[in-house]
């Protein structure tokens, strides 16, 4: 499995997430402590928004950096992180799964102006897979580049109407995965964590078919928190609406910290942040 990070809120360094807190996510690349695998090291990816992100025809598209060795030794990465400013951002790091290391398999994964991620599998994606690629819309296959499951996930939920309704979509992906598996025989066919964003909203699932889904959690009120931790610099600086969202806990504030629920998708946009339940559609 793998490690994510999404952040949305005012302007700041990559580097202030990536490296500079307690158990940050290039720590949990060599020691994570709630994922399958203690070490995520089979490639990275990052994913920003830059901080004018308004162009004429509307929001730019967002820049991907990602490679395939391990993030924890990468000096480009570090470089990048402390150079780039960016008030959205994804970043990843990668346990393949069973398909290979290589650079389009590294996660976040872009279309126009819409970046992707996922912790999480499809169980017996190699006998789906066939029957999957053919429900992907035929102008939108050429784009798929690599050869995982989150890949073609992402491009079914394209598929299935991603740019006009995100959780409808998602929800109609995973409906059609399930039901695809379940004419294979093959159980337990989802499992997942993923955010989505167009560079306005940030979107966050998380979802298992067997309703034993991979951690997740989401920063809490940072008003209330400059309340509780009046000492801590980085509080003081995030503007009220900043909201970050990790597989596991990042820093040494404890109580920053929620669990999303089992079955739960999270949205957060200006003015307001908002929590529903996620209940896979079938056609």
């Amino acid at each position: 499995m793998c490690r994510w990070l999404a952040y949305s809120g005012s302007s700041i360094m990559l580097e202030e997430l990536l490296y500079k807190p307690a158990h940050s996510l290039i720590d949990q690349s060599l020691h994570a402590r709630m994922g399958v695998e203690t070490t995520n090291g089979d490639g990275f990816g990052v994913g920003w928004y830059p901080e004018d992100r308004h162009g004429l025809r509307g929001v730019v598209e967002p820049a991907v950096f990602r490679d395939t060795g391990p993030a924890w030794s990468d000096r480009n990465l570090h470089e990048l992180a402390h150079c780039v400013r960016s008030p959205l951002f994804f970043a990843h790091i990668r346990a393949s799964t069973g398909t290979a290391v290589q650079q389009t398999n590294c996660h976040p994964f872009r279309y126009g102006h819409w970046l992707w991620m996922h912790n999480g599998t499809i169980h017996g994606f190699t006998e789906l897979k066939r029957d999957l690629a053919l429900a992907v819309d035929p102008s939108l296959y050429p784009s798929i580049e690599g050869s995982t499951d989150s890949e073609m996930m992402f491009h079914l939920a394209l598929t299935l109407g991603l740019r006009e309704d995100v959780p409808g979509a998602v929800a109609r992906m995973i409906g059609l995965v399930e039901a695809t598996a379940e004419r294979h025989g093959v159980p337990d066919s989802v499992q997942m964590t993923l955010a989505v964003s167009e560079g306005e909203r940030l979107w966050a699932f998380r979802y298992s078919t067997e309703h034993h889904s991979r951690s997740l959690f989401f920063s809490g009120d940072v008003h209330s928190l400059r309340a509780l931790h009046p000492e801590n610099v980085a509080l003081r600086q995030a503007s009220d609406d900043t909201r970050v969202i990790v597989s596991e806990p990042i820093g040494n504030l404890p109580d920053a910290w929620n669990e999303v629920p089992e079955s739960t998708y999270g949205v957060v946009e200006e003015g307001n942040d908002s929590m529903h339940a996620l209940v896979p559609q079938r056609a």
